[in-house]
Order: C-alpha cells, then sequence, then structure tokens
C-alpha cells in the first residue's frame, strides 16, 4: 500500500482542508492517507478550538485513514523544529510521499529554495540571524537574505511556503525517502479575518466568526457538514470552545507566582522577556491586551503565544534541548485502510506505534504531552474537567466505521 502523509492542524476542518485532502489522494495515487496532526496546542502557540480527538474525528469523516499525534515538544515550535518532528513521524510510520499545501502550489520552487539553502546553509543561517538581532520579523530577515543569492524563488512572507520550505529542508537535511509535493491554497490565506469566497474560508476567519457571534450557523457554508456536527457535538458537551481568554486567569496566576529566574528556565524567554512579563501581568485584564502590552520587534504575537503556551505546560529549556526526535508514533484515529496499513507496517516501522498512551508513561515526550492535557482540561469546571483528563489517558484510537464519512 501507498502511503501518503499530510502535516495538519485542522483548527476547524473546513472545506480548504477537505479539498487539500482530495487533491492529494488525486495527485499521488494514495492508498493511505496519513495525517500528523498537533494536539491540544498548536505551532503558533494557540490552544486548539476543540480537542485533538474531536479534530481527528473530522480527519476521519473527511477521509484520512491515520491520524496520529504530533507531540507538543514539536507541535508548539517555530517552523524548523515542527517540520523536523512531523517529517519524521511520517517518514517512520513508511510514507513515501509528502503533500502540502502552499501560496506557491509550485514543488520547483521548494525544491531550488531548499537547494540554495544546503548549498549555503551558514551564510544564509547567518544573514537570517542578523535580520532577526535587528528586530525584523522572520518573513523580513528571509528576504532580504534571499537577495545576497539573487532573486528568491519563493515568497518567505506567506505563512504556508515558509511552513513548506521548512518541510523540504527537514527531509533534505534527515536524509529521509520521501518525495516532497505541494497544491495550491486555495482562495482564502491563512490569516485572512473575514469571509470573501462562498464557501472557502481560513480557519482563522471561522475562530473569529465563532467567538463574534456565537452561531455554528454562521461558518456552515465553510465547514464540511461533518466537522460542523463535531463542533456542535463538542460544544453541548464541554459548553464551550477553547481560545486564550479562556487560560488567561491560569496564565496570569502562574506569571504572578513565578519568579523571574523562574521564567528564565522556561522555554521562549530569552534576552530579559521575563522583566516585560512580569511588568505587564498584573494589570492587564485580557489575553489580548497583555500581549499588545508586552509585543516587540523581536517578540512577535506568535512567538509570545509559543512562550505563554510553555509557561502554562512549565515546558523548559532543558526540555526542549532533550527533545531531538520523535521517540513514538501516537495512534489517534484510523479508517479500516488505515487498520490494514497500520497491521502491514507494525514491525517494520521506525518508532514502536502506541495505540494507549498508559504505555508511554515515563517517556519525557508525553510526560509534557501530559502536562499540555492537563492544562488544556483546566478550561472546565468538575466534574468536566476530571473527564477530560480521563479522555487523554483511556481513549482508544477511534475507528472510523462508527463515523459517517463525507
Amino acid at each position: 500500500m501507498k502511503a501518503v502523509g499530510v502535516i495538519v492542524e485542522y483548527n476547524p476542518f473546513h472545506n480548504g482542508h477537505f479539498h487539500h485532502l482530495n487533491e492529494t489522494r488525486q495527485k499521488t495515487d494514495a492508498d493511505c492517507l496519513i495525517a500528523v496532526m498537533s494536539g491540544n496546542f498548536l505551532q503558533r502557540g494557540e490552544p486548539a478550538i476543540v480537542s485533538k480527538w474531536a479534530r481527528a474525528k473530522m480527519a476521519l469523516a473527511a477521509g484520512v485513514d491515520v491520524v496520529i499525534e504530533l507531540p507538543y515538544a514539536f507541535a508548539v515550535q517555530a517552523a524548523e523544529q515542527f517540520a523536523h518532528g512531523a517529517v519524521q513521524l511520517l517518514a517512520a510510520i513508511g510514507c513515501q510521499e509528502l503533500c502540502f499545501g502552499s501560496e506557491s502550489g509550485e514543488i520547483s520552487a521548494f525544491l531550488s529554495a531548499a537547494q540554495t539553502w544546503l548549498e549555503q546553509k551558514e551564510t544564509f543561517d547567518s544573514l537570517i540571524r542578523t535580520g532577526l538581532s535587528r528586530g525584523q520579523s522572520f518573513p523580513k530577515a528571509a528576504a532580504e537574505a534571499w537577495q545576497t543569492f539573487g532573486a528568491a524563488p519563493l515568497d518567505l512572507s506567506k505563512p504556508n511556503n515558509v511552513l513548506g520550505f521548512a518541510y523540504v529542508k527537514a527531509i533534505w537535511q534527515n536524509k529521509l525517502a520521501m518525495m516532497p509535493r505541494t497544491i495550491p491554497r486555495l482562495a482564502a490565506g491563512y490569516h485572512d479575518e473575514s469571509f470573501s469566497h462562498p464557501s472557502i474560508a481560513s480557519a482563522t476567519s471561522l475562530r473569529k466568526t465563532l467567538r463574534q457571534t456565537g452561531r455554528l450557523e454562521s461558518i456552515a457554508a465553510y465547514v464540511p457538514p461533518a466537522a460542523l456536527e463535531q463542533l456542535r457535538q463538542y460544544r453541548e458537551t464541554y459548553g464551550r470552545f477553547h481560545d486564550w481568554e479562556v487560560y488567561f486567569p491560569l496564565l496570569k496566576y502562574r506569571l504572578l507566582t513565578a519568579t523571574e529566574a523562574d521564567l528564565r528556565r522556561i522555554a521562549g524567554v530569552e534576552e530579559g522577556i521575563e522583566h516585560r512579563l512580569k511588568q505587564h501581568i498584573a494589570h492587564a485584564e485580557t489575553f489580548a491586551a497583555f500581549i499588545a502590552a508586552v509585543k516587540t520587534k523581536r517578540y512577535t504575537w506568535t512567538r509570545l503565544q509559543r512562550l505563554c503556551a510553555h509557561v502554562l505546560t512549565n515546558f523548559t529549556k532543558e526540555e526542549q534541548a532533550k527533545a531531538a526526535n520523535p521517540t513514538y508514533i501516537r495512534l489517534l484515529g484510523m479508517s479500516e485502510t488505515g487498520r490494514r496499513y497500520l497491521k502491514q507496517v507494525k514491525k517494520s516501522a521506525a518508532l514502536p506505534l502506541v495505540a494507549r498512551a498508559s504505555k508511554l508513561n515515563g517517556d519525557p515526550l508525553y510526560e509534557q504531552e501530559k502536562r499540555a492535557a492537563a492544562v488544556y482540561a483546566a478550561a472546565f469546571p468538575e466534574p468536566l474537567y476530571s473527564a477530560a483528563l480521563k479522555e487523554e489517558y483511556a481513549t482508544a484510537p477511534i475507528y472510523a466505521s462508527g463515523i459517517e464519512r463525507k
């Protein structure tokens, strides 16, 4: 069976994601579609709108055959480390190809950029660091670095291009036998906050609309029915969706009770930013106001969100340094096709395939995952809090036979 991988967050799953899956299957002739998906906290440092289990059900309903989890130590990171963990997991489970969405839509641009980077890595990375030290954003620093080598083959001001570039680099750096492919992103941009197409919208705009209206009907045109139903069931069960404002009281408590020395141990706390965190937290009444007050040219909104996630989950620099590579493949869900594929590769997979979280106790990557799960569940009052914690430890991989696939 030919396995093809995708790297996803599905926050939430929408019609653009459905298009990506269909195009991936058609262009690659995949027999088994495998998604490596961030858990309850995401690459940009945000809590997922609904749990990983609900999002895994969305993926399976849309045609994904296997869903595996990207551990927190890789999921809540800048593009390079995020990509490093994700592509290694897909390679370990036997994926022959990786297909990602991008603004470019041309794999030749990514291959050309990666080739130049490999040949000029030290110079390129030095130029990037210089730009960042001057307070530039990564896209700005990257654009200036490319000017040294002539015209940039790839527009790295676009977020999906940045991630795609990181995926290709990670494949080449790790010498993985996995072919990268890309398809163009449809209509809505990654950061678009409003609707401009009758059926395609960014996840950012969907979350914003849900926050403003509270009505699932307001996003129904942009989300497959099965995904909309998962959102409905989740809110009925838990009474809410997740965003940073839900966790702000916990973050405020953590920052007020931590010393600056405590904060300096946390991953992402550099260059004295702990002083600004302590300075502004006491007076901030919302997460958005807090980040706006702390934000600088060097500490962007996304970088601060990741840092705050690490504060909440107590993810330290020492733990980050030790998280060099994934150590397991945790299964979140599968279709019947996925079950057959997993049976086929179980003995040949480069990492252990794990269905039950209890088997991971003691693994440093999973110990961090447990802390993240505890923080995520803290959004709920009892007895929902305890139920959500139990879900993390006791839930078996979801089997798609019980899910209506659309």
